[in-house]
């Protein structure tokens, strides 16, 4: 799965590592050859979720959480990204 960050401005902005959960429930109609590739699956749940309910996409139930969870339960890749970000936010001040 690709996830690249959304493009923001990172002015004056803390950072911190985050365990995510989504809990979703909906109906959807799609081609029945996409169910067999679970990432390209993933990825048109996710980009019709984003363009919103229509006639195609029917969101049943929604559920989000997110806590602050320590860096050190972050992989060695992402707390070499967090403290990439940190020293940016430092430098551009």
């Amino acid at each position: 799965m690709n996830s690249k960050a959304l493009p923001r401005q990172i002015n004056n902005l803390e950072v911190g590592v985050y365990e995510c959960e989504i809990h979703l429930k909906f109906r959807l109609i799609e081609e029945k050859s996409l169910l067999g590739d679970r990432e390209q699956l993933l990825q048109v749940l996710l980009d019709a979720l984003t363009e919103g309910s229509d006639d195609f996409l029917e969101t049943l139930q929604a559920s989000v959480k997110a806590q602050e969870v320590s860096e050190f339960k972050a992989s060695p890749q992402m707390r070499r990204q967090l403290m990439r970000l940190r020293n940016f936010t430092d430098n551009s001040q």
